[in-house]
Order: structure tokens, then C-alpha cells, then sequence
């Protein structure tokens, strides 16, 4: 039996520009500063002593044809790494498995690539599982979304993520003290849940007439990185918030009442609480232990 476990992520700044309509059309390109969480995606890949394939998430599907699978990410995971049949995958999540931006799908895909290679006797590094992760999400699916989530779960820790013109990445670790980080912060889950895709798709689409803004954006995740370096909480607070002002004015329906009212009760607590983008639609608010 195989076993994976991958980390979902947190996003202090940089979100929206790691979408291709921005960074290929950007001299610098685009810029994302995230942290891997302590909270997990487990796939496990067992044989199966017949041809059929059973997949165990929240249901259960157990066809002769992989192509039958309704779990699309399973589907094309096992297409890319060619274990296509007499294969048995369970997929479990530490956090709800949609909604909570948090990257749980990009988990997921880099999860079962990893799994199924795996199985299939290959060590792929990082990078590998990244790129086809972004390929089954992007090019197969046709997700609207962007790349950094695939990239923060697949090298996990805390990096900075560089989205070049010419479609490369980088990625750089930083150095963040996680015993200061969880000591001053703590994630508040809202209830709240929303497909990424469903925003990013607005986002995406009006990516030209918001370059200036992206611009700021991309900035911010350069200047986090100092703050959370140099354990500055109060900078890492403003940046959070400044981009929170920004990415709810770049498209319809990233934020909503019960968010907003929420949103306001957190900011009425003291100068000290900040919260952080759960991909753009708030569903994780990151507030200081010491408000």
C-alpha cells in the first residue's frame, strides 16, 4: 500500500497574480509568498486482485473503466501516471474537502500523482508533481485558476513562488520562525465555502483593466516576505489587510454580508486582528493570539 500525505496552504500575499492572463503579460511576472499548513490531504493506492478500479472519498465508485470515474481529478491523475486499472484509491482530508481556500483540490492532484507514481515504481521530485498537477487542473479541466496552489503543495514549507513570463517557476524558501508564526497567529475557520474557480474566472477575465492593482498585489508578497522574516507581525498585519482592501475591488462576488459583517466584528476587536485570504472569497480569517 501506498500512502501520501500533502499539505494544504495559507496565502499571506501575491494571490491573482500567479494566473497566466497576468504573468505571462507582466515584465517581473508573478509573485506568490504562502506557508504549507500542518493540515493534510492522505491518499492511499492499494492492488486490487481484478481489473476494476474503486475510489473512496466522499462516496464510493467502483467501475470496470477508469474513464467511467466521476471523480475527475482521480480520473486523469491515474491517466497521466498510466495506473489504469486492478488499483484501489481512498482519498481523506484534515479540513472540509471544498471551499475552504485553503488549495484542498491542488492538494488532492499532487497527492494522487505522487501516490500513483509511486505505485508505478517512479520517484517524481517536486517540480514534476507541480507541473502535472497544473496540467490536469488547467490545460485537461479547463479550472480558471491559478498556479501557486500545486507549486505550495508540492515542495511544502514556506516559499516564495515566482510565475516567469516564459511560464517557469521558482521557488524559493524563506525563512519563517513556525514557532513564532503559530505562537502570534491562529486560523479561524468562517462556515463559509465557495469554488475558487467560480471567482477566478471573473478575476481572470478582467485581468487588464486590474494590472495596476495586480501590480500592488505582486509587491505585497514581496514586502510580507520581510515582515514574516524578521517576525514584524504588526507590517505582516497591514500588508494582509491592504490586499484584502485591494482583491475585493477587482471582481463581483469576492466578498459578500455575512463575510463583510464578520470581517468588520474581527476589525472591531482591536488593531492587532487582521484576516487572510482563503482564495479571495473569505473562508479562513488568520488572526493574532494577542488581540
Amino acid at each position: 500500500m501506498i500512502i501520501s500525505r500533502t499539505p494544504v496552504r495559507v496565502s499571506f500575499c501575491g494571490g491573482g497574480t500567479d494566473l497566466p492572463a497576468y504573468y505571462t503579460e507582466s515584465e517581473k511576472g508573478g509573485l506568490v509568498t504562502s506557508m504549507a499548513l500542518a493540515r493534510h490531504i492522505h491518499v492511499t493506492v492499494n492492488k486490487r486482485f481484478d481489473n476494476s478500479v474503486r475510489v473512496s472519498y466522499s462516496k464510493t465508485e467502483i467501475v470496470d473503466d477508469f474513464e467511467m470515474l466521476e471523480h475527475e481529478l482521480v480520473r486523469e491523475a491515474m491517466r497521466m501516471t498510466g495506473v489504469t486499472h486492478s488499483v484501489e484509491i481512498t482519498t481523506i482530508a484534515d479540513i472540509p474537502s471544498r471551499g475552504t481556500g485553503l488549495g484542498s483540490s491542488s492538494a488532492l492532484t499532487v497527492g494522487l500523482l505522487n501516490a500513483l507514481h509511486t505505485f508505478a515504481g517512479r520517484n517524481p521530485d517536486a517540480a514534476q508533481l507541480a507541473d502535472e498537477a497544473c496540467r490536469i487542473e488547467i490545460d485537461l479541466l479547463g479550472q480558471p485558476i491559478g498556479r501557486q496552489d500545486q507549486y505550495a503543495a508540492a515542495f511544502g514549507g514556506s516559499n516564495q513562488i515566482a510565475f516567469m513570463p516564459d511560464d517557469t517557476v521558482v521557488v524559493t524558501p524563506i525563512e519563517i520562525d513556525a514557532k513564532d508564526l503559530a505562537s502570534n497567529y491562529f486560523l479561524v475557520y468562517t462556515g463559509i465555502t465557495r469554488k475558487a474557480s467560480d471567482i477566478l474566472a471573473k478575476q481572470s477575465a478582467s485581468s487588464d483593466k486590474k494590472r495596476a492593482d495586480l501590480d500592488v498585489l505582486r509587491q505585497q508578497a514581496v514586502e510580507v516576505r520581510t515582515a514574516l522574516e524578521s517576525g514584524n507581525h504588526n507590517t505582516v498585519g497591514m500588508l494582509l489587510d491592504a490586499s484584502w482592501q485591494i482583491k475585493r475591488t477587482l471582481v463581483d462576488g469576492i466578498t459578500g454580508d455575512a463575510l463583510d459583517d464578520l470581517y468588520s466584528t474581527v476589525m472591531e476587536l482591536g488593531p492587532f486582528w487582521w484576516e487572510i485570504t482563503g482564495c479571495w472569497r473569505r473562508r479562513i480569517f488568520l488572526v493574532p493570539r494577542d488581540a
